[in-house]
């Protein structure tokens, strides 16, 4: 198995996923791509996992830390044209399987996030910056453009004149100009950047998992669609958790005064 990505979970259903490269600073070469989209494509069929938390790991002493630096660059000068052909086609599967996973993603990022390590936390649900991070699209200083999905991504989230002024420019921003723009949702100290995310990840756990898949189906595909399609959309997501027996439990529980137990039935 590969240890490019580091898997765990605890009792809350709260799995963990930790980049493995820190000599490297995290970059992503074909095995840490391909494992990342295997092992979320993976986590869609164990129904225990209610939250994913992508983070990088802790840089060895004396270096910065990365959530990812992007594309490892050393492997991709060995490759040939048709390699990166391929090479790029993987990071725009991995980054579509994280976005269409069936359950919210939380970046955790904890330093350094350029090119595809900013494309994976534009993939995620919701993004948590750690003071130290520094996030960029920095492709187009490499004579290339962003190719995991953060042309499109980007101005979704930050809008389209913002974004054309970060691609344009390869512009590394800091984590409370993401923080201000919409990019990032929360900014938290280095130390308390993983506390805070399972923070969050607990409480979006605690909720009906069936709504809550059912929410992020309807936000994602209806925020590309017309609000005459995207209605229609909201209500047949609806209707999926009204058999539910999660439903029924959420209303024993407000009528006898507890909290509710979901079970994701």
């Amino acid at each position: 198995m590969s240890q490019t990505i580091l898997q765990g979970k605890n009792r809350d259903g709260i799995m963990t996923l930790t980049m493995n490269r820190p000599e490297a600073m995290n970059c992503m070469n074909m095995e840490m791509i391909t494992s990342l989209k295997e092992i979320v494509e993976e986590s869609n069929f164990d129904m225990s996992i209610r939250v994913i938390i992508v983070t990088g790991a802790k840089p060895p002493e004396g270096k910065k830390p990365s959530f990812s630096a992007g594309a490892d660059l050393i492997e991709r000068r060995s490759f040939t044209d048709d390699q990166v052909r391929r090479f790029i086609s993987t990071v725009r599967g991995t980054m579509t399987t994280v976005e269409n996973a069936r359950v919210p993603v939380i970046a955790a990022i904890n330093g350094y996030a350029f090119g595809g390590g900013s494309e994976l936390a534009l993939a995620s649900d919701l993004r948590i910056a750690s003071t130290q991070t520094l996030m960029g699209l920095t492709e187009t200083s490499l004579a290339i453009i962003p190719g995991g999905g953060g042309t499109q991504r980007l101005p979704r989230i930050v809008g389209l004149s913002k974004a054309k002024e970060l691609i344009y420019t390869a512009r590394r921003i800091d984590a409370q100009t993401a923080l201000a723009i919409g990019l990032v949702n929360q900014v938290a100290e280095p130390e308390n950047l993983m506390e805070t995310a399972l923070k969050l990840a607990k409480e979006i756990s605690r909720n009906g998992p069936v709504a809550v898949q059912q929410a992020k189906f309807a936000l994602n595909y209806g925020s590309e669609c017309s609000l005459g399609v995207a209605l229609p959309l909201e209500s047949k997501a609806y209707e999926i958790t009204i058999p539910t027996k999660d439903r029924l439990e959420a209303l024993n529980a407000f009528a006898e005064k507890r909290s509710p137990v979901f079970t994701g039935e």
